[in-house]
């Protein structure tokens, strides 16, 4: 079928006129019908108008297609804190309302302009604050694994959906995790790029010094192949980089050889559920065996990490989101004055997570608290980036683990806010340092605590390698050998 194949495998086959792009758009809309009422990673999509996008990258192919266009016929969706022009942008939160974006985020308009169909929006953590996909205004996304699970967040359905073959690669955005921890806990490929790699222009903001939009595929040749595609300087963002692209994929030889991962020890901490450990282990030695250097090395401000970026995240979300007024645009609750239409369009319409986010991040903006909790937090910051970079003197990336637990049941933690926060611990220092990482499928934990019936059910667990500033090709490299090496990216869930 031709919504299993990745988007390298779908490509040369539309090219070869294998396969037509109707068929594969409608062989995803076959799956998302089948499985949507278990797992719902999707908010929206719109049929008519991807078999419409189908039948005209059809055209263009049987016309000998676009060699300009690496993605003609190739079905994407993205995640719904991403603008697409004519398409409904909620966030996953009742406070837009029926709102359409009148544009295209820079990254949908350069995947449209590579001739990929845009066929849906996927679920999300409200305005991408948390990490389980509960926190929707449209309900929680289940793992494909192990409906009763968490697919991870916040975008656990662009991950639930390429896992589950509803899409052939997804987009995501990653402020502290939010593409790489589900990609894990859902046996992908995630991949959050350096700060400024690609633009923001379009993505609706959470924590702005953090936000990166990433991938969700089926491989890491897809990572590189969207990336390529979607990375590059764009003046509508001023943080957006103006290095050139390079051509990724074409750098996937499998070779390894002379280069050095380094291992931090504040990785391998207690509370580390043992077969992740094992799993992380087995994937170090199988980086020795490719002839790669294995180097202990040491990030000692990690500790830091979770205190630092949920002060820096949320005096950040705070402000960004003191633009949903219930005025502008999106859901209105009417009140007898401004401040009340603003009380109340705001108490409805923002879910518990995220007003618990705006008062915190307002919290430490306050008088009095600025310079106590917000300015400290940014001096750590700038420590954690230090470590990074000192590290990257001795080894071309590090490799850790990219969750302390495989996916967990859906309602566990959500009554915990701390040990729903403590699920990023390997994640955000990413984010904070502002570099780049990578997640790659490294195996799979046994079900210990299911009924007698269900106890061969397995869940993904996924390898994180993280590089330095614009070290997308060394991690795309490094992950493809590994990738290449092991068979746990050709699993697939039993749906």
């Amino acid at each position: 079928m031709p919504n299993r194949l990745s988007v390298s495998e779908l490509s040369a086959r539309l090219a070869r006129c294998e396969v037509s792009a109707r068929q594969a758009v409608q062989a995803c809309l076959d799956q998302i019908q089948r499985l949507e009422p278990a797992i719902h990673a999707f908010i929206s999509h719109l049929p008519a108008d991807a078999l419409e996008q189908a039948d005209a990258a059809d055209q263009l192919l049987a016309a000998g297609g676009d060699f300009a266009r690496p993605l003609l016929g190739v079905p994407i969706a993205t995640k719904d804190v991403i603008a697409v022009q004519g398409h409904p942008l909620n966030c996953g939160s009742k406070i837009l309302g029926n709102f359409i974006s009148p544009y295209d985020a820079t990254a949908i308009a350069k995947l449209k302009a590579a001739g990929a169909i845009i066929l849906g929006r996927l679920n999300m953590d409200e305005f991408a604050m948390g990490s389980s996909t509960e926190n929707s205004a449209f309900g929680p996304t289940r793992n494909p694994w192990d409906t009763t699970r968490i697919p991870g967040g916040s975008s656990g359905g662009s991950a639930a959906a390429v896992a589950a073959d509803e899409i052939i690669a997804a987009l995501g955005s990653d402020t502290g995790g939010s593409v790489r921890q589900p990609a894990a806990l859902c046996g992908c490929v995630g991949l959050k790029p350096t700060y400024g790699r690609v633009s923001r222009y379009g993505l609706v903001a959470y924590a702005s010094s953090l936000d990166q939009i990433g991938t969700c595929t089926k491989t890491v040749r897809d990572a590189a192949l969207l990336l390529e595609v979607i990375a590059g300087h764009d003046p509508r963002d001023s943080t957006s980089l103006p290095q050139a692209v390079p051509s990724y994929s074409t750098k996937l030889n499998g070779e390894i050889r002379g280069l050095k991962v380094g291992l931090p020890k504040e990785y391998l901490v207690g509370g580390l559920d043992p077969q992740v450990k094992a799993a992380v282990a087995a994937a170090v030695n199988k980086f020795e065996e490719l002839g790669a250097e294995v180097i202990e090395v040491s990030l000692p401000h990690t500790d830091y990490a979770i205190a630092s970026y949920y002060i820096i995240a949320t005096a950040e979300a705070s402000a960004n989101l003191a633009r949903f007024d219930g005025v502008r645009y999106g859901a209105r609750v009417p009140g007898e004055d401004t401040l009340e239409l603003y009380c109340r369009t705001r108490g409805r319409g923002f879910g518990a997570e995220v007003k618990r986010r705006i008062i915190l991040g307002t919290y430490v903006l306050s008088g009095g608290y600025h310079d106590a909790y917000y300015l400290r937090a940014q001096k750590v910051r700038t420590l954690i980036r230090r470590d990074f970079l000192r590290a990257f003197e001795q080894v071309d990336a590090l490799i850790t683990p990219t969750t302390p637990t495989a996916a967990f049941k859906l309602g566990e933690k959500s009554g915990d806010p701390l040990q729903m926060y403590l699920e990023d611990i390997f994640t955000i220092s990413c984010n904070l340092a502002g570099i780049c990482g990578l997640v790659v499928p490294c195996g799979f934990a046994s079900v210990t605590d299911a009924p007698p019936a269900a106890r061969s059910m397995r869940l993904p667990i996924g390898l994180q390698l993280l590089g330095k500033p614009l070290g997308e090709e060394t991690l795309l490299r490094l992950g493809h050998a590994y990738e290449q090496a092991t068979p746990w990216h050709l699993e697939k869930p039993p749906l």
